[in-house]
């Protein structure tokens, strides 16, 4: 399971990103760069609306006032598409000066091609696969959002949210991305994102419209696999590597867990590691009964094949035998559309149940 050099480095990105970071989704979310929030109120591109501002957000430690709706956006990397895929769905895309993020596929018809259309600011990313410190100061941004505090550390060669409020930028870290660890990252968080770019944006409604109907949508998926057994599920991250194993980016703990539960299924790996991701041999993952694969696509266009693979590599799987696999991208992590995620290992998990 050799790793190109690029993927290898890009892996560790990942792994710093999603072991410091940190707040979910419906299929009728809207990638429309109106910004009308649907419920009598407007904000115009650039302008402050006629109500609701200041608006203040606590944020790991410091709080962050604005006065208006943010023009100029700017979207850390991260390893991450959830916060240029909250903007969107909440019909902000217009409001996105550069953005670094793309899985290159997502469980969202045309969201892809959305965020492969928006502007990047013309940024070469640094060896940290983020935004240049002073690259990101002649963005002139009026707001930064990035996964975890990765993407505001000196020592990456990035802009810090001090140098950032100095020139009249607003910063943002996603939830549970104040720490070194996002094991306790849930739905819930996903929502809480939605909430707080609802307020930072003026569109309350919209975010807790979008909030509402992931809440059915999944609600009605676990109800329909309630009472069924669960099988025994291995997750994990194509083509890479984050530790020294042969299976280093196997999913333990985190949001994840709370996707597969309400699917109706149990990650096998969940006491592997006591972080989100666990390290391990090829022997250990041979001698583990797995009944089904989750395999997150991260800039694979063929997530597929890999999990052909694996099941060459460990035939006595259940999984291999049975050939139950599920690819998933951008709705199983941090995400406005975590119910797409749950539905669909739900009916591949329980097809008797649809």
């Amino acid at each position: 399971m050799a790793v190109p050099r690029r993927l290898a480095a890009a892996a560790a990105a990942l792994a710093l990103s999603l072991t410091v970071a940190a707040c979910g989704g419906t299929s009728g979310t809207s990638d429309a760069s109106s910004t009308s929030d649907g419920d009598g109120t407007a904000a115009k591109h650039g302008a402050a609306p006629a109500s609701g501002y200041p608006v203040k957000i606590e944020n790991c430690g410091t709080t962050q006032v604005f006065d208006k709706a943010p023009s100029r956006v700017v979207v850390m990397n991260g390893a991450s598409v959830a916060e240029v895929s909250t903007l969107l769905a909440l019909g902000l895309g217009d409001r996105i000066t550069a953005n670094q993020q793309s899985y290159g596929m997502s469980e969202v018809p045309g969201r892809a091609e959305a965020i492969k259309k928006l502007p990047t600011g013309g940024v070469r990313q640094n060896d940290a696969f983020g935004i240049p410190r002073e690259s990101m100061i002649g963005l002139r941004p009026d707001l930064v959002l990035s996964t975890t505090s990765y993407g505001f550390d000196a020592k990456n060669g990035f802009a810090t949210r001090d140098e950032l409020k100095n020139v009249g930028a607003r910063s943002y870290i996603s939830p549970q991305g104040c720490h070194d660890e996002n094991s306790r990252l849930t739905i819930e968080d996903s929502y809480r994102l939605l909430r707080d770019m609802g307020r930072i944006f003026h569109v309350p409604g919209r975010a807790e419209r979008i909030i509402a109907a992931s809440r059915r949508h999944i609600d009605a998926v676990a109800a329909k696999v309630k009472g069924r057994k669960k099988p025994n599920v291995m997750m994990l991250f194509t083509n890479m590597t984050m530790g020294g194993n042969d299976f280093s980016a196997v999913v333990a703990k985190g949001i994840y867990n709370d996707i597969l539960g309400r699917a109706g299924a149990t990650n096998v790996f969940e006491n592997a590691s006591r972080t989100s991701f666990a390290d391990l041999s090829k022997e250990k993952v041979a001698a583990t009964a797995v009944d089904a694969l989750v395999v997150i696509a991260y800039q694979d266009p063929n997530p597929a094949a890999y999990a052909e693979n694996l099941f060459k590599e460990f035939p006595q799987w259940p999984a291999a035998k049975n050939h139950t696999y599920v690819t998933l991208s951008d709705s199983i992590y941090l995400s406005p559309d975590n119910d797409l995620a749950v539905e669909r290992l739900a009916r591949k998990l329980h097809p008797e149940a649809f």
